[in-house]
């Protein structure tokens, strides 16, 4: 009789358990679908605030600007993307917001069309929105590494791929065929406060979680050439793009899942000097 009403408390006991960890977890999940709600309003908030407060424009190309040649053929569809206009942003009142502003960046067929910026680490703005208070949002950032002073081999870009589409959310729609299946989304548009930007998509792909595409410094045009074939390879798609070893490229990325992660590389085929 005491072994049976033993027992029948270590039941009750685990049942009390098992019942409070389900409370316990039911407030967890609750309290962060909250978290990630307000962290979304204030996101919009802070993207309707910098739509208002910056001054964007297309530019036409004139006898400052630079065209950079891979050796391209003459079918390459290098000469179609030559062709789009170049996009000017003043940045005098986004500085008044964050004074760590570093550019604009823009790409074709998603969602991405923000000011991007740039600390002393690639920690502080995975939690912190573009006035730099805290949200799990975060914002696009620069890695800390690059110099923007014209001489970046890989200047890279990152941010959160939220569910809702804000940030790099839409970079995921660069691996569904209703993005590859049209060319004109092959274009990123960046300025920062020395020159406007284009650059030709040649590489999208998902990855296990790496650091081997993040690479920002290289010790010669041979090895940096090495580098742009592994990237080259991992492409789901062959954008018809002549790469080589002297070239400059942009590199987005984002998470996929908490394991993999979706990554864009394009290469720099014109710039203007503002």
């Amino acid at each position: 009789m005491k072994i049976r009403k033993a027992k029948s408390r270590i039941k009750i006991a685990a049942s009390c358990v098992i019942a409070l960890i389900c409370v316990v977890g039911i407030g967890y999940s609750g309290y962060k679908i909250y978290e990630w709600t307000l962290d979304s309003i204030d996101t919009d908030e802070q993207t309707s605030m910098i739509n208002e407060a910056a001054t964007t424009r297309e530019i036409s190309d004139n006898d400052d600007t630079q065209v950079i040649s891979s050796g391209e053929p003459d079918d390459a569809p290098y000469w179609k993307y030559l062709k789009t206009n170049l996009l000017d942003v003043d940045f005098s009142e986004l500085r008044k917001i964050n004074d760590e502003t570093a550019g604009w960046i823009s790409l074709s067929g998603t969602n991405i069309n923000y000011p991007y910026v740039q600390t002393t680490n690639n920690d502080f703005y995975l939690k912190h929105s573009f006035d730099k208070s805290y949200n799990t949002a975060g914002w696009v950032f620069e890695d800390f590494r690059n110099k923007n002073d014209g001489s970046d081999k890989n200047l890279i870009l990152y941010a959160h791929g939220r569910n809702d589409g804000s940030m790099f959310g839409t970079l995921r729609t660069i691996l569904t065929n209703g993005w590859r299946n049209n060319s004109n989304n092959f274009v990123v548009r960046t300025a920062n406060d020395s020159e406007m930007a284009l650059w030709q998509v040649f590489s999208v792909y998902r990855i296990p979680v790496t650091t081997d595409y993040i690479q920002t410094s290289f010790s010669s045009d041979a090895q940096f050439e090495k580098f742009i074939t592994m990237l080259k390879d991992r492409s789901v798609q062959d954008f018809g793009a002549t790469v080589s070893g002297k070239d400059q490229i942009l590199t987005l990325s984002t998470c996929y899942n908490s394991k993999e992660r979706v990554v864009l590389h394009a290469k720099l085929i014109k710039r203007q000097a503002k």
